[in-house]
């Protein structure tokens, strides 16, 4: 017979295999749990970076939008520190006229109105006639503006010869030569001087006998002694840096507008896509004084006053 082997013996196993599976399968369990607990976590933690990302996306596009609004609105008014206007390598007569072009640059920078420019300036006019009416400038539409406005004033300012000799003048209309002292090359200069000297100010005294470089003090008698209704700067030319520029015209009509004491004179600037003309008149005449535009002109309404000392309220 063979031996009796023990219970207890060493060749038995302490575990059977029933428990050995068990234990695996308890395992398996806990690292299925742990792992489910580990993806709802995830899941939890992308659901609150949703709102962060949206709310980072939001303020980097408001960024944005304001920047595009600081650059463009920028671009509107002349800026405090201005940057002087660059010469072309060209040679220019003494009229700021390229030599090869002196017989048709006179009809060739000719300002043909639009329509509704036009339309804009008869309707201006006549709902001031009869009124006193300045125009720096004369071209050939412009002998319209004298018909509307009957009964009366009207007087025109022109530097150029060629367009003197083809007006024709009809009743209470005078046509003037007038010579600028200043040229559109110098535009930066002199704006830096008008801000800066006192002698350029709305209270430095009659426009006359003001020393402002700005001020045009070689105008006709009658000029200085009427108090004009509208104001209408179109010359003089200022299309070329030797050309003369519109700076002093914008700075004496708004003088003029000015010493209309207790009413309102409209100032009117043309071709104010161009900087030297939006430069002056944000300067002179004022945002808050523009009533309304059309095309490539700006209406400003001037208050007359004799004891502003700024051309612009801040």
């Amino acid at each position: 017979m063979p031996p009796e082997v023990s219970p207890y013996s060493p060749q038995t196993p302490l575990l059977s295999p029933i428990s050995t599976k068990s234990r695996q399968l308890r395992k398996s369990q806990l690292h299925h749990k742990f792992y489910k607990g580990e993806g709802k976590m995830s899941l939890l933690n992308k659901k609150k970076l949703i709102p962060l990302l949206v709310c980072i996306l939001l303020c980097a596009s408001v960024f944005r939008l304001l920047k595009i609004t600081i650059v463009t609105s920028s671009t509107t008014r002349p800026p405090l520190s201005l940057s002087p206007v660059h010469l072309k390598n060209v040679s220019y007569n003494a009229r700021g006229q390229e030599p090869s072009k002196n017989h048709s640059i006179s009809h060739a920078n000719s300002n043909n109105l639009t329509e509704k420019e036009m339309g804009f300036l008869l309707n201006l006019i006549s709902h001031k006639s009869p009124c006193n009416l300045l125009v720096f400038g004369l071209e050939h539409q412009y002998s319209v503006l004298a018909s509307t406005n009957t009964g009366g004033m009207t007087i025109f300012l022109e530097d150029d010869p060629e367009k003197l000799s083809t007006i024709t003048t009809a009743n209470n209309t005078l046509v003037y030569k007038l010579k600028y002292p200043t040229l559109a090359k110098d535009a930066y200069k002199l704006l830096k001087h008008a801000r800066k000297s006192k002698k350029c100010s709305p209270s430095s005294g009659l426009l006359k006998q003001t020393k402002c470089k700005l001020a045009l003090k070689n105008l006709p008698k009658v000029t200085y002694e009427l108090k004009w209704d509208v104001v209408l700067v179109d010359g003089p030319c200022g299309h070329r840096p030797l050309c003369p520029g519109r700076m002093a015209s914008i700075y004496t009509a708004s003088l003029l507008a000015r010493e209309n004491h207790g009413n309102v004179t409209n100032v009117v600037v043309h071709d104010i896509d161009r900087m030297i003309e939006k430069w002056f008149s944000w300067e002179f005449l004022c945002e808050n004084n523009l009533v309304s535009s059309k095309g490539k002109f700006w209406n400003f309404g001037i208050q007359g006053e004799s004891n502003a000392t700024t051309f612009c309220s801040k």
